[in-house]
């Protein structure tokens, strides 16, 4: 057995990579990445949506091409207004304000939860779409009888992306970097020769546009017309999500995490701006037309490098394979940032608590996870479909904008009168606002009857779910702060080491390890471990001379972001196991306190536990556990989880290991002498 585990072990390590110290002073600034490496990481999303965003607004104008200017300037601006707006959330919100926490403290928990959830669906959707799109660039250069491999090649994309993320961040990033490069000049170079070519018929395409739409108006009317731009000025909505994922990503970026959040958002705004604009302006120039497995932006790049020969072959070839590996990139964000809001949603308990612990590669594997389990299933029954998933893209993450933008206008606007420039910084979130509303409506309305009403019925199911954790763990820490009511007889200055029960006599002794020993776990000083506590003197009497009191602090995503928050995480478990060992010493015991902190509790109580026996022979080890008037799949899956690891583990070592309910009332009966 034990080798079996050595081998898993091995495997761990060759596939994620060895484990990271969390006492390291330097990791943070290791694992953090600057502007440039966040715009790889993060600002790919954004980038890359230039492959499917443009070329699906194109399409949907059915054929009148030169009404795709409007659109391509309008998607610039866009661009800049809500990357602007976003700033200045980078600079109120320092240390990560996503659209799930901004919405939380600028307007409520509830909006803040919808925003969660609206999110969590749209970084999946970001994962299975980007993963897709780029399958479908791979196989616009591969034969067609190929064509069948494309799903399966996704699939592999999904996994290979999920084993990179739980590496951890930078080791998932700094391989995509010459990938991110190539995309970047080829289609700036692309671009550029593509308007150079053109200059001269720059005046003719302007004479060609007004004539446009003068025949749009006169064959489906003004209003016909306006409803058509909307159309695909909101199919092409999917060009604009990556932008929230800088400032969801502050956690993971380079001090100072402000100004190189900003500076990653202008690499980005400046870079998908430029992108959005000349891609369309090409599509125009040389007059591309959809073609039956090719990519639009595959036909233009044929159409630019037609007569360049082999080298034009070779140009369009690097091309594609970049704008597919960018695709395989822009998914990062999902992975990225998906995670980080399953985590802050778990730390205010909308979902459950394992979504915000850490792997010992510090990064939050569940949520990898999640995110990449929900990302293939997605895949398989979408088969890949970008056309299909492009409907239900985009929708979300302005449900996010909005929210977003709403809160920071309602801040400004409540901060007046501290606030010198705060009609500027009004202004700039004030036109985000009106514009994601604007885009969220027309989008939602285009989309609805075509497939987008599975995405809302998604995102309600999940907003559904969460209110019902979310009401769980509420009622459960109502039911928790009755047992608290004991914390209080604690203080009291009686003999009695249970309140309301004599103290049995006995004589007072020295300390010998070879007594037997109550090793007690605990999670804080609080009603739960004293609970556990009094029940050990009820069930063996006076049995127990010592006790250990033994508590791990979890470094979860909310801890993990600096040196301070752990050295508060330190002193925190180990005044609380002082406060337990005080107590003991006080009615005349022996008491000894261990605390620590670590990213695994199971794994670490675990090491201590041969350590523990080794000092002392005769010590048996007890945890509480919750026992609820009516157990039920939640109470079942959000609890206990822990306890019952521990106790496997030391059952197959034969450490014995007793579980001691905590029977759940709406009053503290406890404090009747009933424990």
């Amino acid at each position: 057995m034990q080798s079996k585990r050595s081998l898993l072990n091995r495997l761990k390590i060759l596939i994620i990579g060895a484990a990271h110290s969390p006492h390291d002073k330097a990791i943070f600034h290791r694992l953090s990445l600057i502007a440039f490496f966040a715009w790889v990481g993060l600002g790919a999303d954004g980038l890359s949506s230039s492959c499917y965003g443009p070329p699906e607004a194109f399409l949907a104008l059915q054929g009148r091409t030169y009404l795709a200017i409007f659109i391509a300037m309008g998607s610039a601006l866009t661009v800049l207004i809500i990357s602007a707006s976003y700033s200045q959330i980078i600079e109120l919100f320092p240390t990560g304000g996503g659209g799930y926490l901004v919405a939380s403290k600028l307007l409520s928990p509830t909006l803040g939860m919808v925003s969660g959830c609206a999110l969590l669906v749209d970084y999946v959707l970001t994962i299975t779409l980007s993963i897709a799109s780029g399958a479908d660039a791979i196989f616009s250069f591969l034969p067609p009888e190929w064509y069948s491999w494309k799903t399966s090649v996704a699939v592999g994309g999904v996994v290979i992306l999920a084993v990179l993320n739980m590496r951890g961040v930078k080791e998932s990033v700094l391989p995509l970097v010459p990938i991110f490069l190539i995309f970047v000049l080829t289609h700036a170079f692309s671009i550029i020769y593509a308007l150079v070519a053109h200059f001269t018929s720059l005046p003719m395409v302007a004479k060609q546009t007004v004539a446009e739409v003068q025949r749009a108006s006169m064959e489906i009317g003004f209003f016909g017309m306006l409803f058509l731009m909307l159309r695909a000025y909101s199919m092409g909505a999917g060009t604009y999500t990556g932008i929230e994922a800088v400032s969801n990503g502050l956690p993971i970026l380079r001090e100072p995490k402000v100004q190189t959040g900003k500076r990653t958002m202008r690499y980005m705004a400046a870079s998908l701006a430029f992108m959005v604009l000349g891609l369309m302006s090409a599509y125009i120039l040389y007059g591309t037309q959809f073609q039956l497995g090719k990519t639009l932006n595959a036909v233009l790049f044929e159409r630019i490098a037609g007569g360049w020969g082999r080298t034009g072959h070779l140009f369009v070839l690097v091309t594609l394979i970049s704008e597919a590996a960018i695709l395989f990139v822009a998914a990062q964000t999902g992975f990225l940032d998906g995670p980080r809001v399953l985590a802050n949603m778990a730390m205010d308990r909308w979902v459950p608590t394992r979504f915000a612990m850490l792997s010992d590669r510090l990064v939050t594997q569940n949520g990898i996870l999640l995110m990449g389990g929900a990302g293939l299933i997605l895949m398989l029954l979408s088969r890949g479909s970008v056309r299909f998933l492009v409907v239900l893209y985009s929708i979300n993450v302005f449900i996010t904008f909005v929210l977003s933008q709403l809160g920071m206008v309602r801040h400004w606007w409540r901060c007046r009168e501290k606030l010198s420039h705060w009609r500027k910084k009004l202004f700039v979130n004030g036109v985000g606002l009106i514009l994601c509303i604007s885009i969220l409506l027309s989008v939602t309305i285009v989309k609805f009857n075509e497939g987008g009403w599975i995405t809302l019925a998604v995102t309600g199911t999940l907003i559904a779910i969460v209110i019902a954790i979310k009401s769980h763990y509420t009622h459960t820490a109502r039911l928790l702060r009755n047992l608290d009511a004991l914390i209080a007889a604690t203080e009291s200055p009686s003999t009695e080491i249970i309140p309301g029960v004599a103290p049995r006599p006995r004589a007072s002794q020295e300390f010998d390890p070879q007594a037997r020993t109550a090793v007690v776990l605990v999670n804080g000083f609080n009603g739960m471990g004293l609970h556990t506590l009094f029940s050990i003197f009820r069930m063996f009497g006076d049995v127990f001379r010592n006790f250990v009191f033994v508590q791990i602090g979890l470094i979860d995503a909310g801890v993990f972001k600096g040196a301070t928050e752990l050295d508060q995480l330190e002193g925190k478990v180990k005044s609380d196991v002082d406060r337990y060992v005080s107590y003991m010493q006080k009615h005349g015991y022996h008491a000894e306190g261990i605390s620590h902190v670590g990213m695994d509790v199971v794994d670490e109580i675990n090491q201590l536990g041969t350590k523990i026996l080794e000092r002392f022979p005769q010590a048996i080890f007890f945890a509480g556990r919750l026992a609820f008037p009516q157990d039920s799949f939640l109470s079942r899956w959000l609890h206990n989880y822990v306890v019952f690891a521990v106790q496997k583990k030391f059952y197959y070592q034969g450490i014995p290991f007793f579980v001691l309910p905590i029977r759940m009332y709406a009053t503290p009966r406890s404090m009747r002498g009933n424990v």
